[in-house]
C-alpha cells in the first residue's frame, strides 16, 4: 500500500507543478505556443476548464486557477485521509 501512496503523491505533485508552470506561462508572450506550452495545455486545460465554466473572470483577473489548485489540494488531502483510514 505504501508504494501506491507514493505514486499518488508524486502524481499530485507533478500535476500541481504542471498547473503552476502553465499558469505562469500566461505572463510571457508566446510561451503557451511552444512545445512545452502545448503539452501543458493538453493536460491542464481540461481541469481548468471545469472551473472556468462556473467562475467568471473579475475584470482582467481569472481566479479560476487559484480555485482549481485549492480544490486539487483538498482532493489530495481527502484521498490520503481515506487512504490512511484503510491502512
Amino acid at each position: 500500500m505504501g508504494i501506491i501512496f507514493d505514486i499518488l503523491n508524486r502524481g499530485f505533485d507533478l500535476y500541481y507543478w504542471a498547473l503552476i508552470i502553465y499558469i505562469l506561462m500566461s505572463w510571457f508572450p508566446n510561451a503557451r505556443g511552444s512545445a512545452i506550452g502545448q503539452f501543458l495545455a493538453r493536460i491542464c486545460e481540461p481541469y481548468l476548464e471545469l472551473f472556468r465554466r462556473f467562475i467568471p473572470p473579475l475584470g482582467m483577473i481569472d481566479i479560476s486557477p487559484i480555485v482549481a489548485i485549492i480544490t486539487l489540494n483538498f482532493a489530495r488531502k481527502g484521498l490520503f485521509s481515506l487512504f490512511g483510514w484503510f491502512m
